[in-house]
């Protein structure tokens, strides 16, 4: 029996005409879901019920994270650790095939598909185009077991996926430089097509009006199942600190077993220098298409790339309201010298 997915209301009229001017990837507009107002496209209304009763089965294993916050690094971490440390079809097939983008559909405009469509006049990209637009629950649902599975959908709109037994690895990062990044994808990627600034952006990232916001709500409701004996919580800060030590820490989790010598090759693989030129995992194929207009999907991935963007003010008023969000729970942000 299906399960009754959480209400949503449209955004104000007034503050919706505000954003449509700003994020050219959508033409109609976005809700707000549940008693939470988690913050979606309008595709929501169409989609969202398939999303929240998808069937999960008990191999799958998937990756929840809000967005920029090391979901594309632990994607190709976990795939390998879990696939025997198969380079060879990594180097071969794009990580989206492997590990797709559970609600990704959503945020494929009808007119933005149309449009990439008309601009690409291959067969093999306009069934790309099209694929993507796809509803995930439908293409995930034909793919074989064991499935790897991508989605920042917070774990109140998730189907179930710890109660049938799935593996899942959720990873936390400093709001600072989730901000910073999902600022310079919103600019790069058509289906949002942001065209304002940072200080801009900000004030929605902060006020939950951002896809996927809340984001505190989103770490704290992981972080509450993070004794889950199925769930294993992640920080980013911690990952770039010491990466062998979390490969063997996600290997372990997985049960799986490697030697000295191949953790040191996978180490090298995944470093971020090596890392950012795979175009199997850059996003290259959505690149070729037009979802992402221009930089790279992965970016520098560095920790305190924000107080190369923040002013004084918009920084005083981030730790502000940090302070504010975790003055009700035991989680914190490691802290580690940043990267040069």
């Amino acid at each position: 029996m299906a399960r009754q997915a959480p209400k949503y209301e449209f955004l104000p009229e007034e503050k919706t005409k505000e954003m449509l001017k700003l994020f050219k990837g959508e033409r109609t507009g976005w809700v707000q879901v549940g008693s939470q107002k988690w913050f979606f496209p309008y595709r929501y209304t169409e989609q969202g019920a398939g999303f929240y009763n998808f069937e999960a089965r008990p191999d799958d294993t998937w990756i929840v994270t809000y967005p920029r916050s090391g979901t594309t690094w632990t994607q190709e971490l976990v795939w390998l650790l879990s696939n025997n440390l198969d380079f060879e079809t990594a180097g071969k097939q794009y990580l989206t095939e492997r590990f797709p983008f559970f609600e990704f559909s959503m945020f494929q405009h009808p007119e933005v598909t149309k449009n990439l469509v008309e601009m690409n006049k291959d067969n093999a990209a306009k069934e790309l185009c099209l694929k993507v637009a796809k509803p995930g629950y439908e293409v995930i649902a034909s793919m074989p077991s064991p499935r790897f599975i991508k989605t920042h959908f917070p774990f109140s709109l998730l189907p179930g996926i710890l109660d049938v037994g799935c593996k899942i690895i959720y990873v936390a990062r400093n709001p600072k430089d989730v901000a910073v990044s999902w600022y310079h994808l919103n600019l790069s990627a058509t289906t949002q097509g942001y065209v304002g600034d940072f200080a801009t952006f900000w004030d929605y990232f902060e006020n939950d009006l951002t896809a996927w916001s809340p984001y505190w709500t989103h770490l704290k409701e992981a972080w509450a199942l993070k004794d889950h004996p199925n769930l294993l919580f992640l920080f980013y800060e911690e990952m770039k600190h010491d990466f062998l030590k979390t490969i063997k820490k996600v290997a372990k989790f997985l049960n799986k077993t490697y030697t000295d010598e191949q953790l040191s090759k996978l180490v090298d693989y995944l470093d971020i220098k090596n890392f950012r030129d795979n175009k199997m995992v850059n996003n290259a194929d959505l690149k070729n298409i037009g979802v992402m207009k221009h930089g790279d999907f992965i970016r520098k991935g560095r920790n305190g790339e924000w107080k190369e963007v923040f002013t004084p003010e918009i920084a005083a008023r981030a730790d502000k309201w940090i302070e504010a969000n975790l003055k009700d729970t035991d989680l914190r942000f490691p802290v580690f010298n940043y990267d040069n």
